[in-house]
């Protein structure tokens, strides 16, 4: 699976389990560490172990595609699942807004929600 269709597929799979604020950011011209992140938010605990329970078992039955390693499962507060071309951040809220990756990464191009999410009506889309 190429690293662009790895990375629109965990942002679905959050999606599925309502997880917020999604974004997908193409680091791979920036960075020699991955070529994309997928960052996302979840409301509490057990929402962000649920995000990542879902994206694990989503790109699993995808074609056996499973995590080099995954870091702060247990406490959920920042969850990072490293995919190797894929690197996967979720957040609680306060962890999102003090570790702000979008501005940090601010020169990374984000993917259109319209290609992440092709049959979502625009209008129901998050910021």
């Amino acid at each position: 699976m190429e690293s662009k269709e790895l990375a629109i597929l965990s942002a679905q799979a959050m999606d599925q389990r309502k997880g917020s604020k999604i974004t997908v950011l193409k680091v791979e011209d920036l960075s020699t560490l991955t070529d994309f992140f997928v960052v996302g938010t979840g409301s509490n605990r057990i929402q962000t172990q649920a995000l990542a329970d879902n994206i694990e078992d989503v790109l699993s039955k995808a074609g056996g595609i499973r995590p080099n390693r995954i870091e702060g499962l247990q406490e959920g507060r920042w969850i990072l699942m490293d995919y190797g071309q894929v690197i996967i951040h979720i957040f609680q809220e306060d962890e999102r807004n003090f570790y702000n990756l979008e501005r940090l990464w601010a020169d990374a191009p984000a993917l259109p929600m319209e290609e992440i999410f092709p049959d979502r009506d625009p209008e129901e889309m998050d910021e």
